[in-house]
């Protein structure tokens, strides 16, 4: 049999041979797409053309500052223009960049801040309060302050710190960009939510988030052009890669700061939005917005959901207003999203009710996806395809984060038998479809019987009077753990905690029932993702 055994003369050369980096879809795109929209801010409209502009001199200030390939620098900004051009920026000087979460109190913010040893911090006006209490607690180690106003919103420059803009302004318009020199070169550090501990730094490389966009534009069939609307936090999963996707189709950046019913249909009326993603309580908001907020439009959303499985209710109630809806999974150590749920031409003609549980599984992997696989917890091997059998999700692929900055313990201990483990336990379907059951520490344990809290979820959302629900388990002294749920009420509705029990008790088997039943404002991360470790904690001390 013939073969290639020598192949002198065939090695990588600079012509063949490039590292993946997404830095590559802007500079394609100012060449391509250079006269579009590509970032649209309220008043604020920039081309290709500029943001390529703005991209570089942001580069040339942040080197100016002293930022050396390698640094990391930090943002501290909801969704406005300067998160969104720090994507391209930072790297561009051939810095990490470290998007971190406004939502956090000073003392995790100091932790982050030091753990990355952030050279540079772009700080939202209106978040400079817990930046600068972050300072203090840093020993005078803290990084160089750079100040991101936004009078349009209310936030006007403080005086304090050298601004974004002039920062910008004042970057050298000439500077050449810094690529990496090998596609695994570090491109992101972002810290997960550290609810159970100190948060860990997630590095994702430049390879991870090419791919990423490429696979999110098969996947989700964007083609060229689209209009993307900012809900998902930049500083989240860096937007789930879609900030770094859009040059690659010429599509463009609608930044919102606000997460509000009103700002989402003004945005989708005004700008012809076409994509955005976003947690089912992104969804319900919209769905139970009053009258006064809403905005018709006359032209489909295609809308990516994920977090939390979305209920049938939530499904229906999407589709009702415009949205073609679809689940998709992912970690903030996979970059974002990794799997979704494709909708078969055949599911269209199914009953809604079977339609809509169909669609709120997690489906199956994306394109740049080598496996992912839900294996049994004891014996690591792969569960049947019975939709009954419960396993620990585990992924593999070039989409999978180098590992926990500083952290090679909790870096192993993640990437054993050779795959991520997700920590999330679900089931695989006959037709292949994965459908997550709960987090791990999310299963609750009555008598014995293993009881997910999100078929009791969904059930509860259903209730006419439902805006939002989560089930933890509480403390039982007979059975060990029961389930107890925690309700927040659409405005103006009410509701008896005997009639919701018996709500559940009708489709439901009895064991499954909530002995417990809370109606309170649920506590939400800034993605919407409900902290039940927080309502764990209130259920033990009922």
């Amino acid at each position: 049999m013939a073969s290639m055994a020598d192949e002198t003369g065939l090695g990588k050369r600079a012509a063949n041979y490039v590292p993946l980096t997404p830095l590559s879809h802007l500079n394609r795109a100012r060449d391509i797409f250079g006269n579009l929209d590509a970032l649209v801010y309220g008043p604020t409209r920039r081309t290709y053309r500029e943001l390529h502009n703005r991209t570089t001199r942001l580069a040339g200030g942040l080197a100016g500052l002293g930022v050396r390939p390698g640094d990391v620098v930090s943002t501290v900004c909801p969704n406005i223009p300067a998160i969104a051009e720090a994507h391209f920026g930072v790297p561009a000087c051939g810095a990490v960049l470290n998007t971190i979460n406004t939502r956090l109190d000073p003392d995790t913010l100091a932790y982050i801040l030091v753990h990355g040893e952030a050279k540079v911090a772009i700080a939202d006006t209106q978040f400079l309060p817990v930046v600068r209490e972050a300072i203090t607690m840093m020993d005078g180690t803290g990084p160089t302050i750079i100040e991101a106003e936004d009078p349009d919103a209310g936030f006007p420059a403080s005086g304090e710190f050298q601004t974004y803009e002039d920062l910008v302004a004042h970057g050298d318009p000439a500077f050449e960009w810094i690529m990496p020199d090998d596609e695994w070169d570090s491109l992101a550090l972002n810290y997960t939510s550290g609810t159970t501990g100190r948060p860990k730094g997630v590095v994702c490389h430049h390879r991870g988030a090419y791919l990423m966009t490429l696979g999110t534009a098969i996947s989700w069939e964007i083609g060229t052009r689209p209009k993307f609307l900012t809900i998902v936090p930049l500083f989240h999963c860096n937007g789930w890669c879609h900030t770094w996707m859009m040059p690659l189709l010429g599509g463009q950046i609608t930044c919102c700061r606000d997460i509000t019913a009103r700002a989402v249909f003004n945005a989708i009326a005004d700008e012809k939005i076409t994509h955005m993603g976003g947690a089912p309580i992104v969804y319900n908001t919209l769905i139970n917005a009053k009258s006064e907020d809403r905005r018709e439009f006359n032209h489909q959303v295609y809308g990516l959901t994920a977090g939390a499985a979305p209920s049938p209710a939530t499904i229906k109630g999407a589709e009702a207003l415009g949205f073609r809806f679809m689940q998709v999974y992912g970690l903030t150590e996979t970059y974002g999203h990794v799997t979704a749920a494709y909708e078969p031409e055949h599911w269209k003609s199914l009953d809604a009710e079977e339609r809509y549980n169909l669609m709120a599984r997690i489906g199956v992997r994306y394109p740049m996806m080598e496996d992912i696989e839900v294996v049994c917890t004891d014996t690591r091997q792969p569960v049947p395809h019975d939709g009954q059998t419960m396993g620990e999700v585990i992924i593999r692929g070039n989409c999978v984060m180098k590992g926990y900055y500083k952290d090679e313990s909790a870096s192993n201990k993640a990437f054993s038998s050779g795959y991520l483990r997700s920590g999330d336990i679900a089931v695989r379907e006959p037709d292949g479809y994965i459908r997550i059951t709960d987090r791990m520490k999310d299963i609750i344990i009555s008598g014995g019987e293993n009881i997910s809290s999100v078929e009791i979820e969904n059930v509860l959302m259903a209730h006419p009077a439902v805006s939002l629900c989560a089930v933890v388990a509480r403390p039982d002294p007979k059975w060990g753990e029961v389930p107890c749920a925690f309700l927040e009420l659409k405005e103006g509705a009410t509701a008896e905690k005997a009639e919701v029990i018996a709500f559940v008790r009708q489709r439901l088997a009895g064991f499954k029932t909530p002995r417990h039943v809370v109606f309170q404002e649920l506590p939400k991360t800034s993605t919407g993702k409900i902290q039940k470790f927080e309502l764990r904690k209130t259920a033990k001390a009922l």
